[in-house]
């Protein structure tokens, strides 16, 4: 929120305090801390300390590479959690010192120096470069004031908040603040951290995550679950300022240098994307939300995508798989579905997987509600009744997932429909949670509940699956999210419009999820709301199926690829055999999103962080760090995109153009920028009908523009850690290849030589045998 009236004066309803001066550095080499006492005014003498408030500013670090700072103001309110789960280093304690000058701060190549002297300054460097600063009226409290205009104290229940501001440079962009669908650069935006329920075409979002990069390589993350008001260059232009309700302020300053290092650091906070299963990568279809359908229309459904040879992974049954007024109670609806467990064993015969949504509301019609009303497993009011409402079923609860007994309860209904069969859920909602009058069972403050929520509930389930299934072969459908739940992945992003405007939008909400930690991602291809005409759905499917995972979804209308045009069954034919080709490669991608936190699609800037050209760019993305992705999002097949230095191939027809440069092009339907990075060895897979084959089995090295010596690529790494490394080498027109690994020998074969000796084009090296 705004506190202040232009850059001079502070709005009339408000007394601010500001850390003015040092009073004092105290340092703690137990507990790592230094410990910073800052008057709200000038002390000249011992006079100026009486009636005069302080704030206090603690600097710590968990991690090398991360610094905590905790502003206080009243240090004895009451904290009632919940807490983000933040993991340090065990055992790790920073560099300590203080002198006549400066108190110092040291953590890995981080560090924050405290001016004792002159007014309020401190900077956070790296490797003696000046990452950020606090400056001046930059760590504030602000009291609310009384209908008689006096300024009151906060003791007296009036309304206070804790600021922050750092410092951004020209031209630095700021980025993230979770799945927001606004533009990509959050310069110049109010943000509120609320998750909302607003679809994609508001301010509002789904998914917030209190954490921002920076261009210049660093990142702040806002430790409060609850509220976090962001000003990006909004309040002050050359300031971000984040504030919180309450008398404290929680936030980390993480180092990179790169912004791919600082989504490791942060992501090695919070938690890293678990592993997914490979056939989660498929083409996913639905019953869409609305559309009649029954087991006939399924089964319908199912046979008309093997007769046109489209593969598919995942069959999804949205809400009405449960019987109108009864959501949720976890049981068939037995007029529309006779059989659902037979059903469920045709499905994994024919080799689809089942998915089936769920919600965390129990309606008043649901022959569970009484039983978990009894059982005190619902969210209560303060005088005791269940909290309930008439939005989106007829007198639903809420389950309180603070309650142990009703997680376990909730998981013992999940049991029942994973032993019919059913792989996975889609796990809607989360976001419409009650702040006023209401009591969780465990005494959370219910500010902070209201986000994290969405990672209590998301974490049952995926622990419900995980258990079951088996660590990795866990995956949900989720759209509510905070900070952390990048662990429980995939998310999707929301209700979209029928619209290229509506596309591109989620295509921003995925790149800014992207820069929050979230290492997966998906969209409802053809947009959720409306029905798409041929034209969109078939650029939307191109989009989708170079998406981290691929989901066909619509409101009232179905999105079977049929139901548009023939050539829209070619399109989704040719880019879901394209999918599975590149599996090799996408699931070395997968393994570092799990492994260090960084996302399959990816932002230009975080690829490429030194070219200040793909800054802004947001309408394209790097599938990997091998592939760019430029879809269209004109009716007419024109698109704009930027290609950062070298000389790029395209993967659909082998076309060579030169970097560090804008182009426009025009693509038909079956087409769209797929560039490859040039000195790119792509593992292209000999299979096309499925993601989860042997993708070593016939695999071909597909070589760009490689350079003369060697270039090293790891080509099919395996969920169970073994990696198959080659050294590729090039002379002249030569390309040679041989393991580094020798566990896993592998009779290579040149199969293909186009390269010219200044290497641009493309080589295919086919390897004819693999044994391990």
């Amino acid at each position: 929120m705004k506190f202040t009236d232009g850059y001079w004066l502070t709005r009339p309803t408000l007394t601010p305090l500001y850390a003015v001066e040092v009073d004092d550095i105290r340092i703690d080499e137990t507990a790592g801390t230094m410990t910073v006492y800052a008057p709200t005014a000038v002390i000249r003498d011992r006079g100026d300390t009486l009636n005069r408030p302080m704030l206090t500013v603690v600097f710590s670090s968990p991690a090398p590479g991360v610094v905590k700072v905790r502003v206080v103001h009243h240090a004895g309110a009451v904290h009632r959690g919940p807490d983000f789960d933040v993991r340090g280093q065990d055992g790790f304690r920073p560099q300590l010192s203080v002198d006549g000058r400066e108190g110092v701060l040291t953590s890995g190549s981080l560090r924050v120096r405290v001016a004792r002297s002159g007014g309020w300054h401190v900077d956070f460097e790296s490797d003696g470069r000046v990452l950020t600063s606090s400056l001046p009226r930059s760590v504030g409290h602000m009291t609310g004031i009384g209908a008689s205009g006096a300024g009151v104290q906060s003791a007296d229940r009036e309304p206070t908040w804790v600021h922050q501001q750092l410092s951004i440079e020209p031209g630095e962009r700021i980025y993230g603040l979770g799945e927001r669908f606004g533009a990509f650069v959050k310069n110049g935006q109010t943000v509120d951290a609320w998750n909302a329920d607003g679809g994609t075409s508001s301010e509002q979002a789904y998914k917030n995550v209190p954490f921002y990069v920076s261009s210049r390589g660093y990142g702040v993350f806002v430790d409060h679950p609850e509220n976090v008001s962001f000003e990006v260059g909004s309040e002050v232009n050359s300031r971000v300022q984040f504030s919180v309700a309450g008398e404290s302020l929680d936030y980390y300053v993480i180092d990179g240098p790169t912004p791919k290092d600082v989504l490791r650091r942060f992501t090695g906070l919070t938690g890293r994307p678990a592993r997914v299963p490979a056939w989660s990568f498929g083409l996913w279809l639905t019953t869409s939300f609305t559309a009649s359908y029954d087991e006939d229309t399924v089964s319908a459904f199912v046979d008309g995508m093997a007769e046109r040879d489209i593969p598919l992974s995942v069959f999804h049954y949205d809400c009405f798989w449960m019987r109108e007024y009864q959501w949720t109670d976890f049981e068939w609806d037995s007029r529309a579905f006779h059989d659902p467990t037979g059903q469920i064993t045709r499905m994994h015969e024919r080799g689809v997987r089942v998915s089936v949504w769920i919600n965390p509301y129990i309606a008043q019609r649901s022959a569970l509600f009484d039983e978990a009303a009894a059982r005190g497993y619902l969210l209560r009011r303060t005088d005791g009744s269940v909290w309930q409402w008439d939005m989106w079923q007829a007198g639903m609860g809420l389950v309180d997932f603070t309650n142990p007994d009703a997680a376990a309860w909730y998981v013992d209904k999940l049991q029942h429909l994973l032993d019919q069969g059913v792989d996975t859920f889609k796990t809607d909602f989360g976001e419409r949670v009650p702040v006023e009058g209401i009591v969780w069972h465990d005494g959370s403050d219910p500010q902070r509940m209201h986000n994290y929520y969405a990672k209590l509930y998301n974490e049952v389930v995926f622990g419900a699956l995980e258990r079951h299934r088996g660590a990795g072969d866990a995956v949900v459908f989720a759209r509510s999210a905070t900070a952390g739940s990048q662990q429980f992945p995939v998310h999707w992003g929301g209700d979209s419009d029928s619209t290229f405007l509506s596309m591109a939008e989620s295509l921003r909400g995925g790149l800014s999820l992207a820069m929050s930690g979230f290492g997966y991602w998906s969209h409802d291809i053809g947009g959720f709301e409306g029905t798409p005409d041929a034209g969109l759905f078939k650029r939307w499917v191109a989009f989708g199926l170079l998406s981290s995972h691929s989901r066909l979804h619509g409101s009232s209308s179905v999105r079977v690829p049929w139901a548009f045009d023939g050539e829209a069954v070619e399109i989704t034919r040719r880019f879901a055999n394209l999918k599975m080709r590149l599996m090799p490669y996408l699931t070395a991608v997968a393994e570092q999103a799990h492994t260090e936190g960084i996302p399959m699609m990816r932002p230009l800037v975080l690829e490429f962080p030194d070219d200040r050209s793909g800054f802004d760019a947001d309408t394209q993305y790097m599938l990997g760090d091998a592939l760019m992705v430029a879809p269209v999002f004109r009716a007419d097949g024109s698109v704009e995109y930027y290609l950062p230095e070298g000389q790029w191939s395209s993967l659909l027809d082998g076309t060579v153009t030169d970097g560090r440069r804008w182009r426009t092009e025009t693509h038909g339907y079956d087409s769209l920028p797929l560039r490859v990075r040039p000195g790119t060895v792509l593992p292209w897979g000999a299979v096309d009908t499925r993601p989860d084959y042997e993708w070593a089995d016939g695999v071909t090295l597909r070589c760009f523009a490689l350079p003369d010596g060697y270039d090293r690529v790891t080509v099919v790494p395996g969920f169970e850690g073994a990696d198959t490394t080659f050294r590729v080498r090039r002379t002249g027109d030569v390309i040679t290849a041989t393991s580094a690994d020798a566990r896993a020998p592998w009779a290579l074969q040149v199969a293909d030589r186009r390269a010219e000796a200044s290497g641009a084009g493309e080589l295919s090296l086919s390897i004819e045998e693999a044994t391990r």
